[in-house]
C-alpha cells in the first residue's frame, strides 16, 4: 500500500511499469486508474481528481466522481505529477495523509484507500528547491522510488523489446513478416534518443511501409 514514485525520462516504460506493479499485488483485481497530470486542463484537474457536485461551478450539471474514488481500493497512477500546481498539490498531500477527501462543492467526506503510483521526468528535488513542488509532498511520495533509465543505459533489453513489439505488429496486423539479421543488428545498434516509445514507432512505422514483404532488410531502415 506504500506510495510508489517512478522517476525517467520520457518513453522508458512508466506506465507500463505501474500496471505490472499493480498486476503483480493484492490489488491486481481492483482499478488501476491512469492520469496524465500535464494533459489536464488547470482550471479542471481538481474535478477530475476529487470530483465535483452538481452545481459547483458552471457546467457542473451532474454529480461526477473522481479518478480517487473510480481507483477505490486499487491503483490511482499520477503521471508526470511534477506539473500539478500548489494548490492541487495541497489536496493531493491531505489525501495521501489522511485518506480522505472532499469533491468540488462537497460537504460529505469520502474516505480513499488507492494507492498512489506517482512518476515523472521532472527533477522533483530541483523543483522542491526552486518552490514549484511542496517539499512535504516530495518526501511523502518519496517512499519507495524506482528509477527507469534510458534505453541507451540498458542496450541489452532492446532485442527482446524488438520481439516482443514485432510479434504484436504481426499479430495485429495478421501478417507474416520477418526482420532480417541485418536489421536487427541496426536496429540494436541505435541510440534511441526517444527511448523505448521511439523503438516502438520505428518498428511500427518500418512494418506498414513495407508490409507487402515477406522480410524486412536493413535498407528498409
Amino acid at each position: 500500500s506504500a506510495p510508489v514514485l517512478v522517476l525517467g525520462p520520457t518513453g522508458t516504460g512508466k506506465e507500463v511499469l505501474a500496471r505490472s506493479i499493480h498486476e503483480s499485488g493484492s490489488r491486481a483485481r481492483s482499478a488501476f486508474v491512469a492520469v496524465n497530470c500535464a494533459s489536464l486542463d488547470p482550471h479542471l484537474i481538481e474535478s477530475e481528481l476529487f470530483g465535483h457536485e452538481k452545481g459547483a461551478f458552471t457546467g457542473a450539471v451532474a454529480n461526477k466522481p473522481g479518478k480517487f474514488e473510480l481507483a477505490h481500493d486499487g491503483t490511482l497512477f499520477l503521471d508526470e505529477i511534477g506539473e500539478l500546481s500548489p494548490s492541487v498539490q495541497a489536496r493531493l498531500l491531505r489525501v495521501l495523509q489522511e485518506k480522505e477527501f472532499m469533491r468540488v462543492g462537497g460537504t460529505k467526506v469520502i474516505h480513499s484507500s488507492a494507492r498512489i503510483i506517482a512518476a515523472t521526468h521532472r527533477d522533483l528535488p530541483a523543483l522542491v528547491k526552486a518552490g514549484s513542488f511542496r517539499e512535504d509532498l516530495w518526501f511523502r511520495l518519496n517512499v519507495l522510488a524506482i528509477s527507469l533509465p534510458p534505453l541507451s543505459a540498458r542496450r541489452e533489453d532492446i532485442g527482446a523489446l524488438i520481439d516482443h513489439f514485432w510479434t504484436r505488429l504481426c499479430r495485429e496486423h495478421r501478417r507474416s513478416i520477418s526482420l532480417s539479421f541485418p536489421a536487427r543488428a541496426r536496429l540494436k545498434a541505435y541510440s534511441y534518443p526517444g527511448n523505448i516509445r521511439e523503438l516502438q514507432n520505428i518498428l511500427e512505422r518500418v512494418f506498414v511501409l513495407n508490409g507487402d514483404t515477406g522480410l524486412i532488410e536493413e535498407n528498409a531502415l
